[in-house]
């Protein structure tokens, strides 16, 4: 009996690109171990920073809330900004989206402007629109409102044309067919078949803003973040961290909410029953009364959230007669005779970003695998392993950091374990939803052939999700650069403190070096994702 002789045509071989792909991915991996190192994250560090928890724990405890009316008082204005703000990001991301989706925009030029100004939007931080519109509208809720709604476009907007370029073109056809207009074509043929992920991506985007709101609470925003800056401010922890861990039951019921309703979006039937012969409205059947239902409550809870943010439209449209004379501040960029130290700073958070990745990833890793359905041992532990990264969303990241900054002190350390912890948060749920995504066929078919349950995991399960795997660690150190650059502001390392510290002694020159300064930062990293991404779709 001949033996088998292996065909080696069959075996493809590495592409230059992919080969390049992989080097680049090993570079970023061994430049997150040396930054580690460099910023002097060892167990050491860890072991001479739990010697003051005990401490920490003395100054916290017990918490100290604030009496239930003013609390009340907290939580409602940070809700009616948060709400706003997702609002205004939505009502504005719309026709951004219709402009920059490649089968609704009438033209190029269109499509490339609006897509233009989305990247602006997500490349300017919400802190810096923050520090201007304050400076044009005063301290309130009105700077917080245009702030986190101008910044959101940038997700929003994006997800949003994404969406509308994934869409069945069937309806759309039989409704141009029909002689309707632009309109009627983009209002019945496009977007009934958006609207679940466009309702499912403003719910994810309220829930970052929630937590945003704390950032911006250090620069003037009214609400939970700004009375949890003061307690900062005068060390007054128990304050403090009772405020925190209000914000942190919130993120988390804004987390089950998302989560239900976009469940419910999910599971919803695809179009509603034929009416009757002679009727000329479908009947009110219990999903329909429920979806008029869930509709009447959101308008009841967006109009009281308008209320409630007292956005009044006459010092709106006042405070936009001082927004030339403002922007005209920030130009040109100067540097305050204080570049090399930018540039040092700026270094520094790239070092920040790049550590806290990586150990955000070592810890996610197992989490997420553990939080996957598919992967858990049992249903339990999924749902034990879910509700820890629910938690662990909750928390802001400037929170983290304030309690980081007390355990290990000022300076890039402190910034670096914030940053990883709140990376456990997103990167976790997305190993998870990652997991539960590969293809059950593959997985199978190991199984069947009598391996375990780890070598399933090893050889089918990861394998399938090992590039999106790639993806989400590249998103996550986008996010950790412009995070670094905020966390400064409490003194944990990286530029954030010059950004600070330029916006309260008005060199408005230098917090717009700054920000071009962290917009080529992201760039690079973004265009070194992109470009990865498209290697990868091509193997």
């Amino acid at each position: 009996m001949t033996r088998p002789v292996l065909d080696r045509r069959t075996v493809p071989a590495p592409s230059g690109p992919g080969v390049a792909a992989s080097v680049v991915v090993l570079a970023i991996l061994g430049a997150g171990v040396w930054a580690a190192g460099d910023l002097g994250i060892n167990i050491a560090t860890l072991v001479d920073s739990a010697s003051n928890v005990a401490d920490f724990a003395q100054r916290m405890f017990p918490l100290d809330f604030p009496e239930i009316g003013e609390l009340l008082r907290l939580s409602g204005i940070t809700l009616a900004i948060v709400i706003s703000a997702t609002l205004l990001s939505v009502l504005l991301s719309v026709p951004a989206a219709v402009l920059a989706a490649s089968n609704t925009t009438p033209g190029n030029t269109a499509r490339l402007g609006s897509r233009a100004l989305i990247v602006l939007a997500r490349a300017v931080p919400d802190v810096v629109l923050a520090i201007v519109f304050i400076r044009v509208f005063g301290l309130g809720s009105m700077a917080g409102v245009l702030a986190m709604g101008l910044h959101s476009v940038g997700m929003i907007g994006k997800l949003y044309a994404d969406a509308v370029e994934q869409i069945d073109e069937g309806p759309r056809t039989a409704v141009r067919a029909g002689g309707a207009g632009r309109l009627q074509e983009l209002t019945t043929g496009v977007l009934p078949q958006v609207l679940p992920a466009f309702v499912s991506t403003a719910l994810h985007r309220f829930d970052i803003n929630l937590r945003v709101s704390v950032l911006l609470g250090f620069v003037g925003v009214d609400g939970l973040g700004f009375a949890i800056a003061g307690a900062f401010r005068e060390l007054d922890y128990q304050r403090g961290m009772a405020l925190a861990f209000v914000v942190l039951v919130l993120c988390v019921l804004a987390e089950l909410l998302s989560g239900a309703v976009r469940r419910a979006l999910a599971h919803a039937p695809p179009s509603p029953p034929r009416p009757a012969r002679g009727r000329i409205s479908p009947p009110w059947t219990g999903s329909r009364v429920r979806r008029t239902g869930y509709a009447l409550v959101a308008a009841l809870v967006v109009v009281a959230s308008l209320w409630g943010a007292e956005l009044s439209p006459a010092g709106f449209f006042s405070g936009l007669g001082q927004l030339g004379t403002t922007l005209g501040l920030f130009w040109p960029p100067e540097t305050g005779g204080i570049l090399p130290d930018l540039l040092a700073a700026l270094w520094q958070t790239v070092k920040i970003a790049l550590a806290a990745t990586l150990l955000g990833a070592v810890l996610a890793l197992p989490i997420g695998a553990l939080a996957a359905r598919n992967v858990a041992p049992s249903p339990r532990v999924a749902a034990v392993f879910r509700g820890l990264i629910v938690l662990i969303r909750g928390v802001p990241e400037l929170v983290l950091a304030v309690v980081f900054v007390v355990l290990t002190g000022l300076g890039a350390v402190a910034g670096t374990l914030a940053l990883a912890v709140g990376a456990v948060g997103l990167l976790g749920k997305l190993v998870a939803d990652s997991l539960e995504e590969v293809d059950e066929r593959v997985e199978n078919a190991v199984s069947a052939t009598g391996a375990s349950r780890w070598q399933v995991f090893a050889s089918a399960t990861v394998p399938q999700a090992a590039p999106a795997f790639v993806g989400h660690v590249l998103y996550q150190l986008d996010v950790n650069i412009r995070s670094a650059t905020l966390l400064g502001i409490v003194g944990a390392g990286g530029i954030g403190f010059y950004l600070q510290n330029a916006s309260r002694v008005l060199e408005f020159g230098v917090v717009t070096t700054v920000l071009l300064l962290v917009f080529a930062l992201a760039m690079v990293v973004e265009l070194i994702a992109l470009w990865l991404r498209r290697v990868a779709g091509r193997r």
